[in-house]
């Protein structure tokens, strides 16, 4: 089954809900960058957020970016995302292996360790909108539901999963978002808490081969859930050889030069999806032309 999400309203439109199922994005993201197990845990569950998320950005160019940095091993995650389903994101240290949580589960949280969870939404404004917030758990969706009630003043649940395999594949991954609207009735509130409260987790409901639209069924059960739309998700990265050359271009010629006198082929690369770029001392003598300064 391809990767998507769905979007969907609730209780009379006082709900709304967001859900995905992500294994092959996050299993690209693997591929990617190799990640270790609980990394891929860790990256895969700010995949999953950054695709729903992204889906909340009203115009066509806007670009959600999703930074978590910790005192911990993996030291921290990068996700970025559109409105469209598209999304990416690198690991800083992507090998890191440690034990097991007290769950028996991967150990995201001590892999990150304590430190910060930073939102950007660039649309297009002169300054991009900003805000940060201090990792409550580290296990990401907890932080994530933080960051809406104290950030956005949006009180929200996000459950979030990644199940990898014995091959350190991806087995499952995907995640839901449920967000209430001012107008929300008390009884919704307690009506929705009792449903969150019998969620098992994430994972186990993937597990189970549960759709985006089963995710949301099982969370708000008996609630009139209205799907508005699909789209699919995708691990996508717009980088290419001609933005790398006006990214050379752009530090100038006195560094283009130096490159050029050490006579030597330079290669360039893509933190979002690891490919490599080659350029040449013959095509770094082109870019210098263009240079400016």
């Amino acid at each position: 089954m391809a990767d998507y999400m769905v979007r969907a309203t609730a209780a009379n439109a006082s709900i709304r809900a967001f859900a995905c199922t992500t294994r092959e994005t996050v299993e690209a993201a693997r591929q990617a960058h190799n990640t270790s197990p609980v990394v891929s845990a860790a990256l895969g569950r700010l995949l999953s957020a950054g695709a729903m998320m992204g889906s909340m950005l009203k115009g066509d160019k806007d670009i959600l970016t999703l930074i978590i940095k910790g005192t911990g091993p993996a030291k921290g995650v990068t996700v970025t995302a559109d409105s469209k389903g598209n999304v990416k994101g690198y690991p800083i240290n992507p090998w890191v292996v440690i034990p097991a949580n007290a769950k028996g589960k991967l150990d995201v949280a001590g892999a990150l360790g304590s430190g910060a969870l930073t939102v950007i939404k660039d649309m297009g404004l002169k300054e991009p909108y900003s805000g940060q917030v201090d990792l409550q758990t580290s296990e990401i969706a907890e932080d994530l539901t933080y960051y809406f009630a104290t950030s956005e003043q949006v009180p929200s649940a996000v459950g979030l999963g990644v199940l990898m395999s014995h091959e350190n594949t991806v087995k499952q991954a995907g995640g839901f978002i449920i967000q209430l609207m001012p107008f929300t009735s008390d009884e919704t509130i307690a009506k929705l808490e009792e449903n969150l409260a019998k969620v098992d987790s994430v994972t186990s409901l993937l597990d189970k081969g549960l759709t985006p639209e089963e995710l949301l069924k099982t969370v708000l059960e008996g609630f009139d859930v209205e799907i508005n739309d699909t789209m699919p998700v995708q691990f996508h990265c717009d980088c290419s050889k001609e933005k790398v050359e006006k990214v050379l271009i752009s530090i100038g010629k006195k560094d283009l030069q130096e490159m050029i006198n050490d006579g030597k082929d330079v290669e360039v690369n893509c933190q979002f999806c690891n490919k490599n770029y080659k350029f040449s001392v013959e095509e770094l003598k082109k870019l210098l032309v263009k240079a400016k300064k």
